[in-house]
């Protein structure tokens, strides 16, 4: 039986809502709807797609780390965008993170986030191989 690993990131969502940052079994991690919060908890990068995507990539990188694994293990990842026309600044964040390791990807238009200034979260799913 594998060993389950719950990855917090102390976010008060996470006790009110019944959730961790990621979970990880055996090989598997799977990172939680990530959004553009900064260390304070305010949103990051109001207005720009491209900043909040990239400040989500960097909250899950550091849970994949906490993990035990990095960007390059995500075989996964799903974004959810507010604003479709955006795509592109979404795209290009995601591309300069993962465009060496190429997951399998789904970009969707949502109606809303949590936050009306969240213009994009981002979940990821990682799979580490043995070697």
């Amino acid at each position: 039986m594998s060993t389950r690993k719950n990855i917090h990131s102390g976010a008060p969502w996470e006790s009110k809502v019944g959730y961790c940052r990621a979970v990880r079994v055996g090989p598997h991690i799977m990172v939680s709807g990530t959004a553009p919060v900064g260390e304070n908890g305010e949103v990051v990068g109001i207005g720009d797609a491209y900043a909040q995507t990239k400040r989500c990539i960097e909250i899950i990188a550091g849970a994949l780390g906490e993990a035990g694994a990095g960007l390059e293990d995500v075989v996964r990842t799903r974004m959810f965008v507010t604003d479709i026309e955006q795509w592109s600044g979404v795209a290009r964040a995601h591309q300069e993170a993962f465009g060496e390791v190429t997951p399998a990807t789904t970009m969707v238009e949502v109606s809303k986030l949590i936050d009306p200034a969240m213009l994009v979260e981002i979940e990821a799913d990682a799979l580490l191989q043995d070697d």
